[in-house]
């Protein structure tokens, strides 16, 4: 139940921040495993294929602040292909931010 309830909340705040205007701005105080909105969406564009960027410091900013073990829990989750992250590109991250890869993931 508690997987079920983690993928609803990021769903959710995924739907948000793919759409803009009060949505966004009001999820902007929210966070998923230690990573701002803002933070999730400085790295969107390096884990959207066809053609990913290389992760801005931004990116590896927010993401050297976050919870990679809770992250990876996210990582087989259909939602995300669904919205149009590719896990695989997301679990490169780490290693192209120079940040340590969690050992369990």
């Amino acid at each position: 139940m508690e997987s079920y309830q983690r993928v609803a909340v990021v769903s959710l705040l995924l739907v948000a921040i793919a759409s803009n205007g009060v949505i966004l701005e009001l999820c902007n105080a929210q966070s998923i495993c230690n990573m701002s909105t803002e933070g999730l969406m400085s790295c969107k564009p390096s884990v959207t294929p066809p053609k990913p960027t290389a992760p801005t410091a931004a990116c590896c900013t927010a993401l050297s602040h976050a919870d990679l073990p809770c992250l990876c829990s996210y990582k087989k989750s259909n939602m995300l292909p669904a919205l149009g992250i590719d896990p695989n590109l997301a679990m490169q991250l780490p290693d192209k931010c120079k940040l340590p890869h969690p050992a369990k993931c």
